[in-house]
């Protein structure tokens, strides 16, 4: 869908083609592009079909360059994207920015955050009157965006994690998969609007004034602050996934040791049960019901014997493991607080 914008007393006005006024700078907004919205573009305002493919292009990254051929500047920045719908709910996706003369035209395969806060004048001090400067301002726009959206998958993540420490669930573990992908398309992305400042301060493809090289000064700090929190926001991440997944494996550990103590006790029974089986003389066989209870009561009572011997015996050691770590800790107490009064003393005869 390609619409049409122009400022009148401040406020971007959305137009109809037939409605545009030459004389006054224009932003072509086109979002959702089709195949025909493509072929508008590059047939009205003669944009490079390569060109078009890049700016539509999913994993295209930052830069800027000058086509030699029609006279217009290319810009291509990274902008952070909110779908609900997708399973990856946050990442970023490619906007095409093309200023010819006194046109400005921005292509982005999908819609997102900062194209309609610019559409919905949420943008305060802008100005179409000078097209680099509004092209910088969604960079400015973005990084803002890209900040907000970090604090959200840092909630999200913790409150995954209060989640998890009560159970460990697959879903749970694939939405912290997810967050760790958001993160890390936000982290190339922001990373590769960073080498696009550098490259707009360093280069005259496109001519900036005082105002705009300040523009860019603030960017760049907005910019830098939100790579520095999705670093660190990527390391809380990947440590909290491997401290999650030595739980598992320590609850695996767990409960593999309590089936193998079942295992033992159960053992013990069938080894009556199997002597008795084999071809030996029997005591009981000429009295009836004797020997089954006979054996009945040596497989209870072995039962018995392995159940204290291999559950019991390893929690009591346990607990008396407890016993003496507590015991260490109340006597070390013991003699801090001993050594305290003792400094209280002698700064009391000192005084």
């Amino acid at each position: 869908m390609i619409t049409y914008w122009q400022q009148e007393d401040g406020k971007l006005v959305k137009k109809s083609i037939d409605d545009v006024n030459p004389n006054k700078n224009t932003w072509v907004d086109a979002r959702n592009v089709t195949r025909d919205d493509i072929q508008n573009l590059e047939e009205t305002y003669k944009i490079d079909p390569e060109n078009m493919i890049d700016m539509l292009d999913v994993d295209e990254l930052s830069r800027l360059e000058k086509n030699e051929e029609t006279g217009y500047t290319m810009m291509i920045l990274r902008l952070p994207v909110f779908s609900p719908s997708e399973d990856v709910s946050y990442f970023a996706a490619p906007l095409g920015i093309i200023i010819s003369g006194r046109k400005i035209i921005t292509v982005c395969w999908t819609d997102c955050e900062v194209l309609k806060d610019f559409a919905a004048n949420r943008i305060k001090d802008f100005s179409l009157s000078d097209l680099p400067a509004f092209a910088i301002r969604f960079m400015a726009r973005a990084d803002v965006t890209f900040l907000r959206y970090l604090k959200e998958l840092n909630r999200r993540a913790t409150t995954i994690q209060n989640e998890m420490l009560r159970s460990v669930q697959n879903h749970e573990l694939v939405q912290l998969l997810n967050i760790q992908k958001s993160l890390v398309y936000f982290t190339t992305s922001i990373r590769s609007n960073q080498m696009l400042l550098e490259k707009l301060r360093k280069t005259k493809i496109i001519k900036l004034d005082d105002d705009d090289q300040d523009w860019i000064d603030d960017v760049e700090i907005d910019n830098r602050q939100a790579l520095e929190m999705a670093d660190t926001y990527s390391n809380i991440m990947a440590g909290m996934n491997d401290t999650f997944a030595s739980v598992l494996s320590n609850n695996l550990n767990i409960v593999m040791k309590t089936m193998t103590a079942w295992n033992l006790v159960l053992m013990l029974p069938t080894l009556v049960t199997s002597y008795f089986g084999i071809n030996v003389p029997l005591p009981w066989a000429n009295q009836r019901w004797v020997g089954a209870v006979a054996i009945l009561g040596m497989c209870v009572f072995t039962s018995i014997l392995g159940y204290l011997y291999f559950m019991k015996f390893n929690f009591n050691k346990i607990s008396s493991g407890k016993k003496k770590v507590s015991f260490k800790k109340r006597r070390a107490e013991r003699k801090q607080k001993r050594f305290l009064s003792k400094q209280e003393k002698l700064a009391e005869k000192k005084k």
